[in-house]
């Protein structure tokens, strides 16, 4: 007797179908028996920290629901089961990959799980929204690409200002020639934060499996900084093991919303990182925290990439007493500018304003709900607004601009090669040693 399909069956063999038709799968519940659970896309929420808390979306959605939850700390997991009390709890993020019945997972670990943990449930056939930044080092973007390219799997990045109407629009008013020509681009972020104790080292609590934690970062001592504090400021951001501070853990948000631009126009990365900034040099936190980095295109076009308090001091600024944002993105054109942040924009001349609304040929990708648009997305096999292609280039300045500074040099890029050309010592920066037994 020939057995029934299983509702992942469908979902793949329907998946398979809609990658070659452009149409979106609509799974009727009767393929799966009138005892069917329901049509819904099973999410695993792999790391229940702080930026887990947009999982609750997929419960309102009507499209998925949360059916497993893993953390490898115990309290922070039973704590997420509240929210979804229907799921089932899991230590290790190996096995949620191994469950049939999840499709996609939820990933907002730290950053230096975010890439290994991505190309694991690619291998696995699962498709994944992954946090913001991408990775630890420019081998790790690089490597990510796999998830796509090899594995065809659907990813959607964190950078959720793309699902904001102010962003599209304002965008939009830049490629289709409202400003003029772009003169200067600049894009700041929230400054990082130093300080942080590896004193008192402390037991680690029952139920929190810190090897699992640490992953493939270097072993380290168990401290409250470290390890206990949900922030602000979280040490996870700010130790230069598992991460490379708010030039990233922010700057991913402001260097995104360039991104999307330039991907529309061809611009590829900047060519060229010049730049300054502070190393902290007491205390644990050790990423930068305040920055000043020059990144010229090849086409001469130069970016200015700061943090926000640094960006206030700067002489030369067109408009930046007018343009108040915490992170932003401000292109000056020969006509007039635009600045862009998280749900909110500034325009001049203000006629744009009603421009926006058809601003021209030259369209983005409209979603209004990132983690909707996600689950949309999986079901339609069409890559989400925040696609994986645009994440890697957006993260590589962030760890260009990052080299540049503990170089103390200024570094060039090879946009062919992918890599950084003529300095020996800083093209060594662009990978980082795994912990055994975790490789890429």
């Amino acid at each position: 007797m020939k057995s029934k399909p299983t509702r992942r069956d469908v979902l793949k063999k329907g998946s398979a179908i809609a990658a070659g038709m452009a149409v979106p799968i609509i799974v009727p519940s009767s393929v799966f028996g009138a005892k069917a659970p329901s049509r819904r896309l099973n999410i695993g929420v792999i790391a229940c920290g702080g930026r887990s808390k947009v999982t609750t979306s997929y419960e309102d959605y009507e499209k998925s629901e949360v059916v497993a939850i893993c953390d490898p700390i115990r309290d922070r997991r039973l704590m997420k089961l509240k929210k979804h009390p229907n799921a089932k709890d899991y230590e290790d993020f190996r096995d949620v990959l191994k469950l049939g019945d999840v499709d996609a997972v939820h990933i907002s670990t730290g950053v230096h799980w975010h890439v290994p943990i991505s190309l694991a449930a690619a291998r696995a056939g699962k498709d994944m929204y992954t946090e913001k930044p991408l990775g630890v080092s420019v081998e790790e973007c690089l490597a990510a690409r796999e998830i796509v390219d090899k594995h065809k799997r659907i990813f959607q990045y964190g950078t959720q200002n793309r699902s904001m109407v102010q962003l599209r629009l304002g965008l939009e008013l830049v490629l289709n020639g409202h400003i003029g020509d772009v003169k200067e681009i600049y894009v700041w972020a929230p400054q990082g934060h130093s300080g942080g104790s590896a004193t008192p080292v402390l037991p680690v609590p029952d139920g929190y499996d810190y090897d699992l934690w640490l992953g493939p970062a270097p072993e380290a001592p168990f401290c409250k900084d470290r390890c206990l504090v949900q922030g602000p400021p979280n040490g996870v951001y700010h130790i230069y093991d598992y991460a490379i501070g708010f030039m990233a853990g922010w700057g991913a948000h402001a260097v995104d919303m360039l991104q999307w631009w330039a991907d529309q126009t061809g611009m590829g990365i900047p060519v060229e990182y010049k730049g300054t900034g502070t190393i902290p040099t007491e205390g644990l936190f050790n990423t930068i925290t305040n920055w000043d980095v020059e990144c010229t295109y090849a086409n001469g076009l130069k970016m200015r990439f700061m943090d926000s308090k640094t960006a206030r001091k700067v002489d030369g600024i067109p408009h930046i007493k007018e343009v108040k944002f915490g992170h932003c993105a401000l292109f000056v054109g020969s006509k007039g500018w635009v600045a862009v942040t998280r749900g909110s924009w500034k325009v001049f001349p203000e006629t744009l304003y009603r421009k926006a609304k058809n601003a021209g040929e030259k369209k983005l990708n409209v979603s209004t709900h990132h983690q909707q648009n996600f689950v949309d997305c999986v079901v339609s096999r069409q890559q989400p607004v925040s696609d994986l292609a645009s994440a890697v280039q957006s993260d590589l300045m962030c760890h260009l601009s990052d080299i540049s500074i503990r170089t103390g040099r200024s570094i060039r890029w090879d946009p062919k090669k992918e890599t950084i050309v003529g300095d020996v010592e800083a093209a060594k920066m662009m990978s980082r040693k795994m912990r055994k037994p975790w490789t890429l």
